[in-house]
């Protein structure tokens, strides 16, 4: 789903004005920038949050591994707009977008919510607009969770979004910056469930909602369905009832003109289809963000993992 970004980028749109703007500063002269591919050498990049950091790890080292390319690593460049521009442009080779957030946030179209058609849908589209390869699913979807604590949610025997609804009047909510702009994040989910809260939601990097909903500093949040600090502060995900959310299927993205350069590249990314699940994710995510390991040796024991299992 992409929700994490840095502050810069709160209230950004993909396609507007605004966006391109800010994407082609952030590009041009941010301290990360990177220039276009050397031979033999290309970049990686990912968003601003754990999640996306392991998954931009996971394709340069299976690349590394796959071939004899060079693997530059530009990682936390920010948010949905900064990465689909970087990837576009060519400054970098690939990242890792998800279904629903290229669907409804990039390609602005209205909500699909048969996962396959989204992803077909996106590919075609992404071809024919960006000149960009949108390859199948690492094999996990990252929705919006919705959370509340779980003595919440056992005090209230809450289970569900609109069980949920009823209470919020009473309610702090907090919210990612991204969150709160994108067209599939607060407005429409308020609206669709009725949510009205105490006071207007607090703005917050993504990062911190959960922690401020476990210390009782707000009552609800929208985080990372795949998210490793869910369980540990013992938060409770509420079931999305009337389907509001679209699929966020994790997907690699690639530049068509990297691709076509090193096609390498898509045979060392199209082997991990399908080799990804939710649970793994979220322990991935857990072993950086609670254990405290590198995100690089937690890529490379579950790569590891992999090949000892026969998969490549």
């Amino acid at each position: 789903m992409g929700m994490g970004t840095s502050p810069l980028l709160a209230g950004c749109r993909p396609g507007g004005i605004l966006v391109a703007l800010v994407a082609a500063t952030w590009l041009g002269f941010a301290p990360f920038s990177v220039g276009p591919e050397a031979a033999g050498r290309i970049t990686i990049g990912s968003k601003s949050f754990t999640e996306q950091i392991l998954l931009g790890e996971l394709l340069a080292q299976q690349i590394e591994r796959h071939s004899s390319l060079q693997v530059d690593r530009q990682f936390s460049l920010g948010g949905t707009a900064i990465c689909q521009e970087a990837v576009r442009s060519g400054r970098i080779a690939a990242y890792v977008e998800y279904t629903g957030t290229a669907w409804m946030t990039i390609l602005q179209q209205p909500p699909v919510h048969e996962a396959r058609t989204v992803w077909e849908r996106t590919r075609r589209l992404y071809r024919d607009r960006f000149d960009l390869e949108v390859f199948p699913s690492l094999g996990f979807e990252n929705t919006f969770a919705v959370l509340v604590r779980q003595e919440t949610a056992r005090h209230l025997k809450l289970t569900t979004i609109s069980q949920a609804a009823v209470h919020t009047p009473g309610w702090r909510a907090g919210f990612g910056y991204e969150f709160l702009n994108r067209p599939d994040g607060y407005k429409g989910l308020a609206s669709s469930y009725g949510l009205r809260f105490a006071k207007r939601p607090v703005s917050m990097d993504l990062g911190l909602t959960y922690r401020a909903l476990a210390d009782a500093q707000v009552d609800l949040i929208a985080g990372d369905s795949t998210n490793g600090l869910i369980p540990s502060l013992r938060l409770t995900a509420l079931v999305d009832d009337r389907h509001y959310f679209p699929p966020y299927e994790a997907v690699p993205v690639v530049n068509g003109a990297s691709l076509r350069r090193h096609p390498e590249i898509g045979r060392a990314i199209g082997s991990l289809e399908g080799k990804l699940n939710a649970q793994t994710m979220q322990q991935l995510n857990a072993r950086v963000d609670q254990n405290g390991e590198a995100v690089g040796q937690v890529v490379r024991s579950f790569l590891n993992d992999l090949k000892t299992s026969g998969v490549h």
